[in-house]
């Protein structure tokens, strides 16, 4: 496997530990912490990293079913990740999470399990 591709694989890992983290958090308290605020800008990170190293590294290019799926979950997410900072900087910290957030938070971190089980699939497929 290209270098590039194993360096992305095992960051976009570390990408799904760091969203799940946030995610779990904020889906069982409801409440805006700080350890959520810095999960989910980390989770951001390295998806975005291990995304450009994966391009970087595949003889297939951008534009295939799996990348499309993967750019529009790192969307989801970074989406996520704004919203977050924007009810934090209006809100303050400790704040309750709106239930338009709580759920698409939810929504955002299923779409972006489902495009790094698909990737591990295609892979484990090859």
């Amino acid at each position: 496997m290209n270098p590039l591709l194993q360096t992305g694989t095992i960051i976009v890992v570390f990408a799904l530990a760091s969203y799940s983290i946030a995610i779990f958090t904020e889906q069982r308290k409801k409440i805006l912490r700080r350890r959520i605020l810095v999960f989910l800008t980390l989770g951001v990170a390295l998806d975005i990293t291990a995304t450009i190293l994966m391009i970087l590294g595949s003889s297939k290019g951008g534009f295939t079913l799996h990348g499309i799926i993967g750019y529009s979950s790192l969307a989801g997410m970074f989406i996520d990740a704004v919203l977050i900072w924007r009810l934090k900087i209006k809100n303050g910290s400790y704040c309750p999470v709106p239930n338009n957030i709580h759920i698409y938070s939810r929504y955002a971190y299923i779409w972006w399990v489902i495009a790094f089980v698909t990737g591990g699939l295609l892979v484990a497929l090859r």
